[in-house]
């Protein structure tokens, strides 16, 4: 369960970076942009790490306070998630 959590991981904070790094792009081109419920769901998934990462490489959404609000509390939600899983079934923590 652990190898595949951090996979997911992963995989997600990739896309989610690829997402920030589109949306950062669209916003200096004044194109269509990606709504932040969409961002918000991304890191909610398990994609925060690469928001993380996006927010300071593209320096993208790191200062609006609404976001960052809402950004944190998904990362919450998350990690409160995954606890909740092992909490459930603590045979999820044995790696396999």
């Amino acid at each position: 369960m652990l190898v595949w959590l951090g996979y997911s991981y992963v995989v997600l904070s990739l896309i989610t970076l690829l997402v920030y790094g589109k949306d950062k792009w669209a916003a200096k081109r004044q194109a269509w942009r990606t709504p932040e419920r969409t961002l918000h769901i991304l890191a909610l998934l398990g994609g925060w790490p690469g928001a993380m990462i996006a927010q300071r490489l593209f320096s993208h959404k790191k200062s609006k306070v609404s976001f960052k609000r809402i950004f944190w509390l998904t990362v919450a939600g998350n990690l409160l998630i995954v606890l909740g899983i092992f909490q459930i079934d603590p045979s999820y923590v044995v790696i396999s």
